[in-house]
């Protein structure tokens, strides 16, 4: 027995199975005793965000994700700990943050909701205008302080609780197998472009929504492109931890933002704006108008301000210079005679009036309002913000380059998708002891039912461990894969085993022409099978590509290692 095991640990297919294992098992990197909660993304402009914390790149391995691990020096075991420490902070707290990466000091903020009344109110506000003057014979543009007069509505602004910090996290990964988007949760969205595009250009449209979605502030992205075999294109966008609502507009618009005077475009979002601000002091519900409510609806308007290059500044002034100057009644406002009018995928969504002195001037600071509704208070402050957040993500990536077509959505809770790891856990730990069971009947020895499985489970890791390293996504699709991997390998085996075991009693073919002519077999079921798989990467918008790919590599692993391992260890220990 001693000799049949050295004899077994020094063959060389023996060697390389146990070293890819080996191999494998470091890519995955197991540490069940991993505690914290892993950081999904960081808002702009948040707490968390001005604190230093930045979020993830999609590339990262999860298990080189940062992680909090303790706040205000209490421990957090999971994501539920953090959300739940979080939400009973009080405003303008300062908290320490304890992460794998070191320590960060935040202060919490208050979070308000700024109500119109029906009385006005007379306020001065200070605004920068352009003028022109001589100086020592030259005429410069300089840019003076001008105090003026304006009747606003009067508002209430209410505390309503502390500002989220700004963390979007998830329970701390214990292995670097990522999950896709039917095991975490997330939204999955096919779209199709309007017309057919060329490799160049769908990768250009690719980058692009990248940046649209990392501005918006979600990460943990995957976009690419898909095909089906009539020919059609579509790109599949798999985000976790998003929800239908926070993407189809933004990704299914094209978003060609455009501002006009009259019929003139003055400027367009991407190229024309050079900065857009989002931070608190410049961006949010705006003070001079804050929310109200009209019957049964309330509404909320938001205000930012923006920052155009010198040619839109130019094109502005060239658009004003002729306009008359028209005196608001009652107030002794004046405005230019057509107004700033915003569209958005051509249509009108505000507009707002250009004040008498900028007739003319090459201004570069604009802002840029709109408003949100809603059945309450809340919900149009929700809903304002969200659509201020679209805006700010349109003016600063600009319009896609071509239109999108929603084809099909789909939406998975978190809760769901824990429950599909567990049940997918259950059913291969089931399917693996009844196919242990079935071999130790058929065969009535352990020392063929016992290496059968070993085997299987060596598959298994090296699979695990090529996903790791590929940063393939492991999903519902990927374990049917898997599964039918694993099954075709217990046949495989059984034909290695029937033919080897046929040859104790048949001296017609020797015990190594036996094992040729089952890998005969093995090798045409094999091909078969990658045959049978290739159209399945390429159907259904590539949705399918998870169980053709994950089943493609199982096999080859199977046929190319872990089968001729076995095979050696059936001819040392039964011949």
């Amino acid at each position: 027995m001693n000799q049949k095991i050295r004899e077994l640990l020094t063959n060389w297919r023996i060697i390389l199975l146990i070293v890819l294992i080996i191999i494998s098992i470091a890519l995955i990197s197991p540490n069940p005793y991993s505690k914290g909660a892993a950081i999904r993304s960081v808002a702009v402009n948040s707490s968390a965000s001005e604190a230093g914390i930045q979020s993830p790149k999609p590339t990262t391995l999860p298990m080189d994700r940062e992680r909090i691990l303790a706040i205000n020096n209490i421990d957090v075991n999971n994501a539920d700990d953090l959300y739940r420490l979080t939400s009973s902070l009080p405003s303008n707290a300062s908290i320490q943050l304890k992460t794998s990466k070191g320590l960060y000091k935040l202060r919490t903020r208050e979070k308000f909701i700024i109500t119109k009344l029906n009385e006005t109110e007379e306020k001065i506000i200070e605004e920068n205008i352009e003028v022109n003057e001589t100086v020592n014979g030259t005429i410069k543009t300089i840019i003076r302080p001008v105090q003026k007069k304006i009747i606003v509505p009067k508002t209430i602004k209410t505390k309503i609780g502390t500002e989220d910090i700004g963390l979007g996290v998830f329970d701390a990964p214990q292995t670097n197998i990522r999950k896709g988007l039917d095991l975490q949760g997330g939204t999955r969205v096919v779209l199709q472009p309007e017309y057919r595009l060329s490799a160049f250009d769908m990768d250009i449209l690719i980058e692009n929504m990248k940046q649209r979605l990392n501005v918006y502030g979600l990460s943990d992205i995957v976009i690419r492109a898909a095909g089906d075999l009539d020919g059609n294109q579509y790109i599949v966008v798999e985000i976790a931890g998003a929800t239908q609502e926070d993407i189809k507009d933004l990704l299914a618009k094209q978003g060609k933002f455009e501002a006009k005077i009259g019929n003139e475009t003055v400027f367009r979002g991407g190229s024309d704006i050079k900065f857009v601000c989002r931070s608190a002091d410049c961006a949010g519900i705006d003070p001079n108008a804050g929310c109200g409510q009209s019957g049964s609806q309330w509404s909320c308007r938001y205000r930012f301000t923006i920052t155009l290059s010198e040619e839109a500044a130019r094109r502005q002034a060239e658009a004003t210079k002729d306009l008359e100057v028209i005196t608001e009644g009652g107030r002794g406002n004046e405005y230019l005679s057509k107004p700033l009018e915003f569209y958005l995928d051509d249509v009108r969504t505000n507009e707002l009036n250009i004040g008498a002195e900028l007739k003319g001037q090459a201004t570069i600071d604009v802002a840029i309002s709109g408003s949100g509704i809603g059945a309450n208070n809340q919900q149009a402050l929700y809903n304002a913000l969200i659509d201020m957040k679209k805006m700010q993500t349109i003016l600063i990536t600009g319009s896609l380059p071509i239109k999108l077509d929603i084809i099909k959505t789909d939406s998975i809770s978190p809760v769901l998708g824990e429950g599909f790891v567990n049940n997918s856990l259950l059913m291969a730990a089931l399917a693996i002891l009844a196919v242990t069971i079935v071999l130790v009947v058929r065969y009535k020895k352990l020392i063929i039912a016992i290496p059968i499985l070993i085997t299987m489970l060596s598959e298994i890791i090296i699979l695990l461990g090529v996903a790791a390293f590929i940063g393939w996504n492991i999903d519902m699709a990927a374990i049917a894969g898997i599964l039918t991997a694993i099954g075709t390998g217990v046949d495989d085996q059984i034909v290695i085993t029937d033919e080897t075991l046929r040859g104790e009693s048949s001296s017609a073919f020797s015990w190594r022409e036996r094992i040729k002519r089952a890998f005969l077999i093995i090798m045409l079921a094999y091909l078969t099978l990658v045959v049978a798989m290739i159209p399945l990467m390429f159907a259904g918008a590539g949705l399918l590509k998870g169980f053709a790919l994950t089943t493609i590599i199982g096999v080859t692993v199977g046929v190319f290692i872990t089968r001729p391992a076995y095979s050696r260890f059936v001819e040392i220990f039964l011949k």
